[in-house]
């Protein structure tokens, strides 16, 4: 169990990055789902030993990793949204590499470790090729052998699926959720769509403080009956965001839709309820204000449903 109680994180300025976050995360995946900005990042770097709190406390399985951050990164796995590689090292030399850095021993020589870590996240294939000649889902599997090398208890991923196309997220998806049977992962995303897919429980972040947990299914359900969706003209949807609360505005066959919450049933002629969405529930979680454009409006055929 990962225990993080009243912790608060402020740097020179001052800037209050984390304000009073408490969390009880047990083992499987835990979603942080927020905005950049949202105190993601600074929340990670806590929990992995480091960077110490201004105040708070963190323990993992009973230890108090703030006093005893060696404790965690003896059991800790961790894939950065950035994570280097060296292209002209072959995918099992570079892995062989860091797990020298790690300092991660087994009966079996490195090589042959390196390689089963290959086997698991499905790299086998690609071993003797060189890292530059990786797509960018084939990077992020080998950053995820790195992240799991020495059965780690503790994993935590950072925007694991950003930029990937919809073939190999899948693939990411597959590799993540069989991580957490056995160990604690946490995801940090502003991607709904990881959360929806990914994990039972998740938090939402805005400014440092939690917004709330939920899950996927809890969140959606609370707004249910209240959401509906509608063609809108061209020039009207200045006049939606003035009037109602839209969470998502997108593009059909190049013509546009809106989704808006409307709980006392105040809806324009032709929207109709339709099922919640998580994308709808965190927009509201979010607290966003009438008038406010949703960025989710792009080329035809963008909108995702991340139920």
């Amino acid at each position: 169990m990962l225990h993080i109680e009243n912790l608060t994180q402020i740097f020179p300025g001052p800037v209050t990055a984390l304000t009073d976050v408490s969390l009880d995360i047990g083992p499987g995946l835990f979603g942080l789902l927020g905005p950049n900005g949202a105190g993601k990042s600074t929340l990670m770097k806590v929990l992995s030993g480091l960077l110490a709190p201004t105040s708070g406390t963190v323990t993992l399985d009973g230890v108090d990793i703030v006093r005893d951050p060696a404790f965690v990164h003896a059991r800790l796995g961790y894939l950065p949204q950035e994570f280097g590689l060296y292209p002209h090292l072959t995918g099992r030399q570079m892995l062989a590499f860091c797990l020298e850095l790690k300092g991660v021993r087994g009966r079996a020589p490195t090589a042959a470790l390196a390689d089963q870590l290959l086997a698991e996240v499905n790299l086998t294939f690609a071993a003797d090729r060189k890292v530059a000649t990786y797509s960018g889902g084939m990077r992020q599997r080998l950053g995820l052998a790195q992240a799991i090398s020495g059965d780690p208890r503790l994993v935590i991923v950072d925007e694991p699926t950003a930029g990937l196309d919809p073939g190999e997220r899948q693939r990411i998806y597959r590799l993540l959720s069989e991580l957490g049977k056995s160990r604690i992962v946490i995801l940090s995303t502003h991607l709904v769509e990881d959360v929806a897919v990914l994990c039972p429980r998740f938090a939402v972040l805005r400014g440092g403080r939690v917004v709330t947990v939920t899950s996927p299914t809890e969140a959606k359900r609370a707004i249910e009956g209240t959401v509906l969706e509608g063609r809108v003209a061209e020039d009207g949807l200045d006049a939606l965001y003035a009037s109602h609360t839209v969470t998502q505005a997108f593009l059909v066959e190049g013509r546009i839709h809106a989704r808006i919450h409307a709980p006392r049933g105040d809806a324009p002629p032709g929207f109709e309820v339709t099922a919640p969405t998580l994308e709808d529930a965190f927009f509201l979680m979010m607290n966003a204000t009438r008038g406010e454009r949703d960025s989710s409006v792009g080329p035809a055929g963008a909108h995702e449903d991340a139920a």
